[in-house]
């Protein structure tokens, strides 16, 4: 049996096939990417109205929690709340890697004993130095008897890793906190916001407290230019790779 000797129509095909591969591919290439970009999009777009709404609540009269019949959930998340209550160092929480003005450091958190009742809410007391950003100097940051905390309620999250715990030198540090984790560590009943505390020219210097995350955009615009960008380079590139192969 012989084989097939080829013809002109046979090359013809081939080459019509070598034009068409690298357009197809860099279609499809481009679709992708341009639905990758609608994405971010979309997120930019959901950003924008839960910064809408944060705003709008951070601008609200303070809530507070000692109040009888407070609200207590996470419809607290962004309003400013203020609570009496002692400092229960002994179930302190250290989360780790933090940056302040380029030291590195931990952020402190600690549960309040709310006055009135056997719930506790966690603050986040502030930033403190620490050169390995894990172990830090925590032994000279008492706050005794019964203080009043300002600041800004924040949701605490449940995530995948439980806030990934980490012992060190003795002591535990947490990458971030996590409710689930945190209810099975601590012996009362928690809140499912935590505490910011905001800054205060009569609070003790350390722990350096914190200002709230900006409400801004994020990186979903750029992110968006960048997929549309590869979208333009994938079609362009099938394009001049199809004339190549002409």
């Amino acid at each position: 049996m012989g084989f097939p000797v080829p013809t002109t129509t046979m090359f013809g095909r081939m080459l019509t096939r070598s034009r068409a591969l690298p357009i197809l591919v860099g279609l499809l290439s481009a679709a992708l990417f341009v639905r990758l970009g609608f994405w971010q999009l979309s997120r930019l777009h959901e950003r924008r109205s839960r910064n809408a709404a944060a705003a709008i609540a951070r601008t609200g009269s303070p809530v507070d929690l000692n109040a009888p019949g407070a609200r207590r959930d996470s419809s607290l998340a962004d309003r400013p709340v203020v609570v009496r209550g002692e400092y229960d160092r002994s179930g302190e929480i250290v989360l780790r890697n933090h940056v302040y003005r380029d030291t590195p450091g931990i952020w402190l958190v600690t549960p309040l004993r709310i006055a009135g009742g056997d719930s506790i809410v966690l603050v986040n007391r502030g930033f403190v130095p620490a050169p390995d950003a894990v172990t830090g100097d925590l032994d000279s940051l008492n706050e005794p008897g019964e203080i009043t905390v300002r600041g800004l309620a924040v949701p605490l999250p449940v995530t995948a890793d439980s806030g990934e715990p980490l012992a060190r030198a003795g002591r535990v540090s947490w990458k971030r906190l996590d409710l689930v984790a945190l209810r099975r560590k601590l012996p009362y009943p928690i809140l499912v916001v935590s505490i910011l505390q905001s800054p205060d020219s009569s609070l003790p210097g350390r722990p350096i407290r914190l200002e709230p995350l900006p409400l801004d955009d994020g990186p979903h615009l750029s992110y968006a230019i960048q997929w549309f960008s590869f979208a333009t380079i994938g079609l362009v590139g099938g394009i001049l790779l199809a004339r190549k192969a002409a």
